[in-house]
């Protein structure tokens, strides 16, 4: 009813995968209250700001992963940092926010390009993978918050996503020769999401950008 023989959307599926990411964007102003509360501040009548700043940080998270610095054969990329985009609602707005926007984001990758073996791979691959991006808020107070936050969640996903290459590689995916899953799961995947990671965090250490990025956290917050 909602896959299709190759693994994709039927247009019921993509009907109701929309309405289930809208009914979680409305879901951000449930938890707006808990993140407020965590990050020391005082839950106000923000909620329409707050849906607003992580909607745009989900879209340009969207469509900067379409911008592919480098993409590898059997899945995985090096996009213009939305890895970075992703993860920013959880260093405004904390960890619960954070969470919800990534599964939302989650979802729209699958929307773009659905495809899935057996639904623990889908879970690791398009859920898991983008709602560890939320811890990122669990350091969101500190001095290097960001830079830290964000390669906590790059490296959350690199596990999940090594989790959903052994899932793959179960079901017969060819590797590397003379390599078993687990270590050829844990490099291919580091390849691609430690190359973005390195690359964005010297980004956001410029004094400039991080500086920016500073400005749009206090507006988002203010």
């Amino acid at each position: 009813m909602f896959i299709n023989a190759d693994g994709g959307l039927t247009s019921l599926g993509y009907m109701v995968s929309g309405a289930v990411i809208v009914l979680l964007l409305l879901c951000i102003f449930a938890v707006r209250r808990k993140d407020e509360a965590l990050l020391g501040g005082k839950a106000g009548s923000k909620g329409i700001k707050q849906l607003t700043f992580c909607s745009m940080c989900i879209a340009l998270a969207a469509v900067t992963s379409m911008i592919k610095v480098f993409e590898f054969t059997y899945g995985g990329s090096v996009t213009l940092c939305s890895m970075l985009f992703a993860m920013l609602p959880a260093w405004f707005y904390g960890p619960a926010t954070g969470f919800l926007c990534g599964l939302i984001y989650g979802l729209i990758q699958f929307l773009l390009g659905p495809y899935f073996l057996t639904f623990p791979q889908f879970l690791f691959d398009y859920i898991f993978a983008f709602m560890i991006m939320g811890a990122a808020g669990f350091f969101a107070k500190m001095k290097n918050g960001l830079i830290i936050g964000y390669i906590v969640a790059c490296l959350g996903r690199w596990i999940m996503a090594t989790i959903a290459g052994l899932i793959w590689y179960s079901l017969g995916t060819v590797i590397w020769e003379g390599w078993s899953p687990l270590p050829y799961s844990m490099v291919y995947n580091i390849i691609y999401i430690g190359a973005e990671m390195i690359l964005t965090a010297v980004i956001i250490s410029i004094p400039a950008v991080k500086n920016v990025l500073l400005r749009i956290k206090k507006e988002a917050r203010s």
